[in-house]
């Protein structure tokens, strides 16, 4: 395609990814931020908490300073500690809502428009009802809580539920019926590219499936067919890495996919984002130019 993505995109950046350190809310954080910040090529970025209140009022400012659109992440809230939004036992999943609530709060301090989460656990067929059934009833509070405050959008990341992550959504077919329970104005349902593989769903099933909710994307990429690799799984490792899933030719289908299902038209201009981690022996700025290079050749085959 000629024209130019941003006329279809808002493109960013999973921050927390590209500079892992920062998954825990610590670390020099500002000071990576400003690297995307100053780079023209994202027009967005998703960053996660912040647990130094000056390191996180600093990060505000860059932001503010840079004009890039801010979506917030929750998912490491619940990745990196034992939070379970869909947890049977009523006091925990309650635990999972006020942390939960709580990253709305900073989603809305750092001026973001939306805030991503995902489910817990997969409990197994015999308990799957009613843990989605819990889930439910948490996005709608968050979503109930969120819209009391502002207009940030509470979106669901789907992930496995077999090999890495095991979570509850899950399934694309089964992420649009939950998604139509959970009838909130609000609330959405996000897919990544990086997560098909290990899904065992094309970009076309999967987005075809939930074209209905779908109101954020991400791209990177896998490895799921060796197992002793040290990126196997949900690891995110960079585009065309040697045993991956993902490259120039995958990110053009799951675009054209994207186009076909109308997220991607012009004058909308949705978040696609890269998610993208270096390795062992590989730097940030490494993956992220990577990335960059692979979303140009594959925008030029759409």
């Amino acid at each position: 395609m000629q024209e130019s993505m941003y006329k279809y995109m808002t493109l960013g950046i999973v921050h927390f990814m590209a500079f892992p350190t920062a998954l825990r809310g610590e670390g020099p954080i500002a000071e990576s931020v400003t690297k995307i910040a100053e780079d023209d090529f994202f027009t967005a970025i998703e960053l996660t908490w912040i647990k130094d209140a000056a390191e996180k009022k600093k990060t505000k400012a860059i932001l503010e300073a840079s004009g890039l659109a801010v979506a917030y992440a929750a998912q490491p809230a619940v990745l990196t500690t034992p939070l379970n939004p869909n947890s049977l036992d009523n006091a925990e999943r309650r635990k999972a809502v006020d942390i939960l609530k709580q990253e709305i709060d900073s989603a809305y301090y750092m001026n973001a428009v939306g805030i991503a989460f995902l489910s817990g656990k997969d409990p197994g067929d015999a308990q799957r009802k009613d843990a989605v059934v819990a889930l439910v009833a948490t996005t709608q509070e968050l979503c109930d809580y969120a819209k009391s405050k502002g207009n940030l959008k509470i979106v669901l990341e789907t992930f496995d539920r077999t090999i890495d992550k095991k979570s509850l959504m899950g399934p694309s077919n089964e992420a649009a019926a939950f998604a139509e329970a959970v009838n909130r104005a609000n609330f959405g349902l996000m897919v990544d590219l990086s997560h098909l593989p290990i899904q065992f769903e094309s970009a076309k099933e999967a987005l075809t499936n939930v074209k209905d909710y779908l109101v954020h994307a991400h791209v990177g990429n896998c490895i799921m067919k060796d197992s002793s690799h040290s990126g196997y799984g949900d690891m995110h490792p960079r585009f065309g890495i040697e045993g991956g899933e993902n490259d120039v030719e995958e990110l053009t289908e799951f675009l054209a996919a994207l186009f076909d299902i109308g997220y991607l038209r012009e004058g909308k201009q949705p978040f696609v984002s890269f998610e993208v981690k270096p390795l062992a022996g590989e730097t940030s700025e490494l993956v992220i130019a990577n990335a960059k290079r692979t979303m140009r050749e594959a925008w030029l085959r759409l």
